[in-house]
């Protein structure tokens, strides 16, 4: 891969790269789909991280289908699939990881204080491999997106980080391969993340600034609902992700909730109509 990368530059082919963790499903074609249209060359590569996993998590049981993803992939127009073993990307004696002093003490980081060190380190020895001049992530995982954007400023990558909107399924619900574990109750639970960032959008239509009182609305809607139990609601800046107490600027609504077993992330944003600004 890493040499058949470097013939592409040398050839001035531009590369689009879609790094994922395979079972792939609309959320992540469309990825493809941006990805295809930007560069010569789309590279989709599929590899489940065990070093963005923590103690208890499903590694393990994370979902996996490659000979589907294939087809899907080859579908989508994909030039090169690679499919790396762990062993190749994380041999014996390997220690080296990328960390950021900032961005992961925020959101996701607060409750997995491991995972974002294991996605910044693979996402570096992606773009090592695979030397693409775009990449393509989903907002879906606003912050991953945010830690990615600042890694590669940081480190001076020769990589352009393109953000997709996120994917929703008919009912709403935020396009995951996690999806897969919920039981027919627990898709109905589910639905009530989308259901309170709606009605925060709303409330903001409606003139409301204080992001506590939007909080405590979303924590009803999704509480009410069985089996759901709330990770973390929050208004931040979308740079800093720094809590914002006043919407007073465009600001980012994220949530993380377990749903039984299942933790699920989406998220919009919120501001005031133009006329309304303080």
């Amino acid at each position: 891969m890493q040499t058949l990368a470097g013939d592409f530059r040398r050839q001035d082919r531009t590369v689009a790269f879609v790094p994922t963790m395979g079972y792939l499903h609309d959320g992540h074609l469309s990825l493809l789909a941006a990805g295809r249209q930007m560069a010569d060359i789309l590279v989709v590569s599929i590899f489940v991280n065990p070093t963005q996993f923590g103690p208890g998590e499903d590694y393990d049981n994370y979902p996996r289908d490659p000979e589907r993803d294939r087809r899907l992939a080859e579908n989508a127009g994909t030039d090169v699939l690679f499919m790396p073993e762990k062993d190749q990307l994380y041999p014996e004696g390997y220690e080296t990881y990328v960390t950021q002093t900032h961005l992961p003490k925020h959101l996701c980081g607060l409750s997995r204080p491991t995972h974002f060190s294991g996605v910044t380190t693979i996402v570096a020895k992606l773009f090592n491999i695979v030397k693409p001049h775009y990449a393509v992530f989903g907002e879906k995982d606003y912050q991953q997106l945010a830690i990615v954007r600042k890694m590669t400023a940081d480190l001076n990558f020769d990589t352009r980080i393109v953000g997709a909107p996120i994917v929703r399924e008919s009912d709403g619900l935020a396009l995951s391969s996690r999806n897969k574990y919920l039981t027919p109750q627990q898709r109905q639970s589910a639905l009530s993340l989308n259901r309170a960032l709606a009605e925060a959008q709303r409330m903001v239509a409606e003139g409301e600034t204080r992001a506590e009182t939007i909080i405590e609305k979303a924590v009803q809607i999704i509480t009410a609902q069985p089996e759901t139990e709330i990770d973390y609601v929050r208004i931040c800046d979308p740079e800093t992700l720094e809590d914002a107490a006043v919407i007073d600027h465009p600001v980012l609504m994220a949530l993380a909730v377990h749903v039984g077993q299942t933790r699920l992330l989406d998220n919009t944003m919120l501001a005031l109509q133009s006329g309304e600004q303080q």
